[in-house]
């Protein structure tokens, strides 16, 4: 079979007019460690005379074939962009590579097998139309093999092609193969893979990838190639969807011209439609279709557009325009799968921003349902999500957002978590539906607001928010500072750890997930007490800088004052007032903060106080005068 045109070596123009219009398949390989992926790749792009963009260059001046078949050859040393992978001996990333042959263009993502890679798995596997599943036929189905079907899955691929590799190796039995089939046709369908194609392969002898191979006369299905040549590709289906634009830039060059631009997840749209912009509601009339080629007259899925509207409507990035008779749902409440990428593990009550689309919101980790055990589809209890685990949660969001089902729509249903510190990508999930509550519940507009509040008290609300080791001193000088302020005629209160643990946060212990439920709770009270015009003096641990972090978020500008109260751990372990550190250092008491639970101490205080070089009244006195240098005490 050829898989290069003649017209490369004659009419390399005309070619490449073909090449432009030829469909586009994005698929990964994937499975466990050593399976084979590399080398099949490397055989696909090697048979497909399509080894890298340049040597097509060269094949308009020279048509010379690269290479010599041998069936010892590394078909992996093609991809050089796994080099690192072979010096170090480990894959580490996603490596994506280009190839064609007559019929089509494709993507392919080589992902890694090792599970501390699952994250690279997820990503590879995003905007893949198809997989391939390799199974080492020696070793048959693995722990990784169940994941990264379940994972193919979760993520809504539809079409699964199950390579059984190295049948060289087992002498091309037709027996290991039979039994391979059925144990992974059994598995699919506990999962929902219904599309599931299984073949025998020898990445290295070349058996049914792209030719039917003697060693399996036996098998009497489609090659490879032939498979990812003409499996349909879902780009219909996607056009047939409810029109979405989620807008990834608000475009205005000159104050005669304002668009609206995005790529179209799904659906079509004309000049004269009706569509509506969500979360807002608000709906208007589009004038023009607006491309670097010129205007369309009819635009569809994976087109990259601007739209301009005949009224004047506020739209911003991070919206989604839909059809007005189809419009995306809108919440801010959800049951989500979510894959865990993380060495930090997901904990109930933390808060994570979620990027959907191109709008980015605060997310809290409300209940972890559950976890699933990908090799017995096992529904597990779990209050945290450890790296590559799976897990079903419920996410309330600071604000509402427009979405679709994940199984309707990848782009409008998916999402990814980023850590609100170090700003890296932690999670990739898929909304499955909104909480019912999400439509019950809204917010009750005022009359006496927080300004209300605070004026009539001559004061401006805000939080101190005292952190620090068991024994620095916060309990005190938080006493302290309240004890000046209502000298002074100030409205104040103080949310001490102890005592919040007697009432409100009595049903928690001190594990990681309960220290941050602990200090969840206690933001929004505080909150609470802000809006009612107090100036609030918190005194916890509050050990996590995420934690901390969405305290302050839930605040205005310059309402939020963090305190380190800063005590050297041996300084406090001496002072040990409760006898905590001398009950945690014999083992008595588990999960103390600076013993065996971390601190994470600020790295930019408002206030910083060293409590070794001050005493509890001047390090009082200190903060007040920073509250009134700060406008707060009027």
């Amino acid at each position: 079979m050829a898989h290069i045109s003649d017209l490369i070596a004659t009419d390399i123009d005309h070619y490449l007019k073909l090449h432009e219009n030829k469909s586009l398949l994005r698929f990964i390989t994937c499975g466990s460690v050593d399976d084979g992926k590399s080398t099949l790749i490397g055989r696909l792009l090697y048979e497909s005379k399509m080894l890298y963009e340049d040597q097509l260059a060269a094949l308009k001046a020279d048509s010379k074939k690269v290479g010599t078949r041998g069936d010892e050859l590394d078909f992996a040393l093609l991809l050089d962009g796994l080099a690192a992978e072979r010096e170090q001996g480990i894959t580490i990333d996603v490596a994506y590579r280009f190839f064609s042959t007559d019929k089509r263009k494709f993507i392919v993502a080589d992902t890694p097998g090792h599970e501390q890679y699952t994250r690279n798995m997820i990503t590879g596997a995003s905007t893949a139309d198809l997989a391939i599943i390799l199974i080492d036929a020696r070793k048959g189905m693995l722990i990784q093999t169940r994941r990264h079907s379940y994972l193919v899955s979760l993520i809504g691929i539809r079409k699964v092609v199950v390579a059984v590799n190295k049948m060289d190796l087992v002498d091309y039995s037709q027996d290991v193969f039979a039994a391979i089939e059925k144990e992974y046709r059994e598995f699919a369908t506990k999962i929902g893979l219904t599309d599931v194609t299984v073949l025998p392969i020898s990445g290295v002898k070349g058996d049914n990838i792209i030719e039917q191979g003697p060693n399996t006369s036996w098998y009497h299905g489609p090659t490879l190639m032939h498979l990812l040549e003409h499996v349909e590709i879902d780009e219909l289906r996607l056009q047939t969807q409810p029109f979405r634009l989620p807008v990834q830039w608000v475009n205005r060059p000159n104050l005669d011209f304002r668009g609206f631009t995005g790529t179209i997840s799904s659906g079509s749209i004309q000049p004269g439609q009706r569509i509506r912009v969500q979360p807002s509601g608000r709906e208007g009339t589009v004038a023009r279709i607006v491309t670097a080629d010129g205007d369309l007259d009819l635009a569809v899925a994976n087109q990259a557009i601007t739209l301009t509207l005949t009224d004047e409507v506020d739209v911003s990035r991070g919206d989604v325009i839909s059809i007005s008779d189809y419009p995306a749902e809108v919440a801010d409440q959800f049951e989500a799968t979510v894959v865990w990428m993380s060495d930090q593990p997901m904990l109930r009550g933390r808060n994570y921003l979620m990027k959907i689309g191109a709008k980015t919101v605060t997310a809290t980790v409300a209940p972890i349902k559950y976890k699933v055990n990908v090799n017995t589809l096992e529904q597990v209890a779990a209050n945290r999500l450890e790296l590559n685990e799976i897990g079903v949660i419920e996410l309330d969001l600071d604000r509402a957002i427009a979405f679709d089902h994940y199984e309707n729509n990848r782009d409008t249903g998916g999402f990814i978590l980023i850590d609100r510190i170090s700003n890296s990508t932690v999670g990739a999930g898929m909304l499955r539906f909104a909480l019912r509550r999400a439509h019950n519940v809204h917010w009750q507009a005022l009359d006496v607001n927080k300004q209300a509040h605070a004026s009539i008290k001559g004061q401006k609300p805000c939080v101190l928010w005292f952190t620090g080791l068991s024994g620095a001193g916060k309990s005190t000088i938080a006493n302290l500072v309240e004890k000046i302020l209502f000298s002074q005629g100030r409205h104040t209160y103080l949310l001490d750890g102890d005592n919040v643990r007697h009432g409100l946060n009595k049903d928690l212990g001190f594990t990681d997930e309960a220290r941050v439920e602990n200090i969840r709770r206690v933001s929004e009270v505080a909150k609470l007490m802000v809006d009612a015009g107090l100036i609030v003096v918190t005194a916890f641990i509050s050990p996590f800088r995420t934690e901390r972090q969405s305290a302050r978020a839930l605040l205005d500008d310059g309402e939020f004052f963090e305190v380190h109260i800063d005590t050297p751990i041996s300084v406090a372990e001496e002072r040990d007032p409760k006898g905590l550190y001398k009950k945690a250092r014999s083992g008595q008491l588990a999960n103390f903060t600076g013993i065996d639970s971390p601190y994470e101490g600020p790295e930019a205080p408002e206030i910083y106080i060293d409590t070794t070089r001050m005493t509890p009244q001047a390090a009082a006195e200190l903060i007040v005068a920073v509250l009134r240098e700060k406008g707060k005490l009027e």
